[in-house]
């Protein structure tokens, strides 16, 4: 199902839908006892390719639950896989996905019925089904190996995947021991030497060399590695994009993996998104990726825990019912736990999650609890208590 826009404001060519939009707001201003309202709106032009690109996406801890498992649900869903539990044969889709899984009211036709279309087919999107992986990874463990680690998804599935994945290797990464928890370095067999000009323009090489391999059109960087500790902001060291790319010529320290990833992305045009609650965009990396008009996203994803509560407290504020703490039990154990256990790499995650609230102030009693999953085919196994008042 294809959606048509009949509208003035909208024009299709062979090449582009271009759509003429008006944003309006309210400038508020303050006169003594009187407050001035007065409206204002800016015009845009948005242009979208009516030609969906082959995409690449390249994962930063590839080898980790995230990324093996989200390999493992796009191939399942590509190669229309199946696999049987106790209560019957469970065939490989992708709901909990926003854009392949939900629907969007048009609005109602001339028998009055409402007219609902999917979201995947507002505009042209990317078939997931069409994208090709790679990424990085501090251990050398290709991802049927990853895929068994994570121990994520049944077992007669991960047999059907294990051909597909054992042939996925992931590349050399960053690892800075000062920035990840200590009980990371078994896993990581798989790292980059050199100074942290050297990664730079390797992680450069790599995106270069994967696209000119699987014949892309775009590429995507997507983080979803360990988190990283709190980095310090300094003036002169990471403040302006002239300082941070100094400090990496330099060899500065207090540059964490993340960020590295990030200036190698803006340097090559790519765009990246970071996953994790971690400060990967000090000044410098934001005002980098300004110079060079690359988009730049993210920090953290809010899939699991955290979103689900921020639903409940909302529906309970909206009740009159005020929640005083809420408390959660992790109970899938995966190498993220393992790696918040340490208090330097804890403390950002702590920040984060301090601040987060909805409509009212509640106190977070326990925040060890962000553990990150995509939502294709998950399997989360989570306890979560509220106290209320």
């Amino acid at each position: 199902m294809k959606l048509k826009v009949n509208s003035p404001n909208v024009r299709y060519t062979d090449e582009h839908i271009e759509a003429d939009y008006v944003y309006r707001t309210t400038s508020i201003d303050h006169m003594d006892d009187l407050v001035v309202a007065t409206p204002k709106q800016t015009n845009y032009q948005f242009r979208t390719k009516t030609a969906v690109p082959k995409l690449g996406v390249m994962l930063v801890g590839w080898g980790g639950n995230n990324g093996s498992t989200v390999t493992a649900a796009v191939l399942a869903n590509k190669h229309k896989m199946s696999y049987m539990t106790r209560n019957g044969e469970i065939k490989a889709n992708y709901f909990g996905s926003i854009t392949q899984a939900s629907t969007v009211s048009m609005g109602f036709d001339c028998d009055g019925n409402e007219v609902y279309i999917p979201m995947k087919d507002l505009l042209p999107m990317v078939n997931p089904d069409d994208i090709v992986f790679d990424g990085w990874d501090i251990s050398s463990a290709n991802l049927a190996e990853a895929m068994k680690r994570a121990q994520v998804l049944d077992i007669e599935l991960q047999n059907q995947l294990s051909p597909y994945m054992e042939k996925m290797k992931p590349r050399p990464s960053i690892y800075y021991p000062d920035f990840i928890a200590a009980n990371q370095s078994d896993r990581a067999d798989n790292v980059i030497n050199g100074t942290k000009r050297d990664h730079v323009n390797k992680i450069r090489e790599d995106i270069r060399e994967f696209k000119a391999e699987s014949g892309v059109d775009k590429v995507i960087v997507l983080w979803t590695a360990n988190t990283e500790r709190f980095s310090e902001i300094k003036p002169g060291l990471n403040d302006t994009a002239e300082n941070l790319l100094q400090a990496i010529e330099n060899d500065e320290a207090e540059i964490s993996p993340s960020t590295i990833f990030a200036v190698a992305c803006s340097l090559e045009g790519v765009t990246y998104i970071n996953g994790s609650p971690q400060n990967t965009f000090v000044p410098g990396a934001i005002e980098l990726a300004e110079q060079k008009k690359v988009f730049i996203s993210g920090d953290d994803f809010k899939s699991g825990q955290t979103k689900l509560k921020s639903v409940l407290v909302d529906f309970l504020v909206s009740a009159g019912i005020k929640p005083t703490s809420i408390v959660s039990y992790n109970h899938l154990g995966n190498n993220d736990g393992k790696n918040l256990s340490a208090p330097q790499t804890f403390r950002y995650n702590f920040i984060i999650q301090t601040v987060f609230r909805v409509h009212a102030s509640f106190q977070i009693c326990n925040l060890y609890w962000v553990i990150l999953k995509f939502s294709l085919l998950m399997q989360i196994k989570r306890n979560i208590k509220i106290e209320c008042s």
